[in-house]
């Protein structure tokens, strides 16, 4: 109930393994702990961006770092410390956990075999074997879906006006933007240079980016973060093409991908979903409102309708995670 109320507010993934530390006895360093002395190896794999040890399943065997005014404050932030169980107050309301030092942990061994960074690198091998030249953008993305999807619909419109002769301010104004979302966003080693630099190229580009978005619940549909960033991604790339300034978008073949390592968006049987320029056109002329479905959070169900789920990505589950992918392809018409 409380990672759930937590994660419909918006809540990081941070954010609901804080709390979820200060509630378990294993978490938060509890395992190793009741380990100890024997010898600990952790193999680990993270779904937690930056790969912090003490965050990636709550840290059973990592000294934690956090304290119980963090919690409180969490709480206070999503204007749930009202809402929440009476159990939940009474562990709270003991006294703050005292972070256990290094020594207490020196049984412990934790090693990281899985992260988002690595599925980037080998996507990236994957896509210069099939003939595109590959950025990896970042493994840090995160922030809310409508935010993240305005930042790759921005990605895509400076890749191809870079590789199109003139539209110079055009080029400067949608730069500007791009970096000051950047910047908001604060994505380290996200560099508009290696964009620039793929643009020069003649082959088709292939831009490599994951971590994990966030949803703000206000409808009652159902989806999931990645399909419902690539369904923004289609709307957002539709009304850049619509303007006068977006027809340079038209010379270009654009697909967008986000699908979860965990093969599950959601409570939904996709991992999530793919999109072109062309989507949101084409939905409209079959009678289909994706704003609406969007407002609705119902990405799911607007992929099920459209055109037989043709859009959805099926792997079934994994059995891993890793957080999510993100995957745009950009080829100039015309060329093989």
């Amino acid at each position: 109930m409380v990672t759930k109320l937590l994660a419909s507010r918006g809540a990081t993934i941070q954010e609901l393994n804080t709390i979820r530390k200060a509630l378990s006895l294993l978490k938060g360093g509890g395992l190793a702990q009741s380990a100890y002395p024997a010898q600990v190896l952790s193999l680990i794999l993270s779904d937690v961006i930056g790969d912090p040890l003490d965050i990636i399943a709550s840290g059973p065997t990592v000294a934690s770092s956090h304290s119980i005014q963090e919690c409180f404050q969490i709480l206070t932030t999503y204007n749930l410390l009202s809402d929440m169980p009476e159990s939940v107050h009474t562990v709270l309301s003991g006294s703050p956990v005292e972070q256990a030092t290094q020594k207490d942990f020196s049984h412990v061994h934790n090693v990281v075999i899985g992260s988002n960074r690595l599925a980037l690198e080998e996507a990236k091998r994957q896509a210069e074997d099939m003939g595109y030249f590959s950025v990896l953008l970042s493994d840090t993305v995160c922030g809310e879906v409508s935010t993240i999807a305005r930042l790759y619909c921005l990605l895509i419109q400076l890749t191809c006006l870079s590789a199109t002769a003139g539209n110079d301010l055009l080029k400067d104004k949608v730069e500007g933007e791009l970096s000051s979302l950047v910047a908001k966003l604060a994505l380290p080693g996200l560099h508009l240079r290696d964009i620039l630099r793929a643009s020069q190229v003649e082959k088709p580009i292939c831009l490599l980016a994951g971590g994990e978005t966030t949803v703000q619940l206000r409808g009652n549909g159902k989806g999931g973060r990645n399909q419902e960033l690539a369904l923004r991604v289609a709307l957002e790339l539709h009304r850049a093409r619509a303007t006068a300034d977006g027809r340079f978008l038209e010379k270009y073949e654009i697909v967008f991908l986000s699908g979860g390592t965990d093969g599950q968006d959601g409570p939904t049987e996709a991992a999530g979903a793919c999109c072109s320029q062309e989507l949101v056109g084409e939905a409209e002329r079959e009678g289909f409102n994706v704003e609406e479905f969007l407002n609705n959070n119902d990405s799911y169900t607007f992929f099920v309708r459209f055109q037989s789920g043709h859009h959805l990505l099926m792997t079934g589950l994994t059995g891993t995670n890793v957080m999510d992918l993100h995957i745009v392809l950009i080829r100039a018409k015309g060329r093989d």
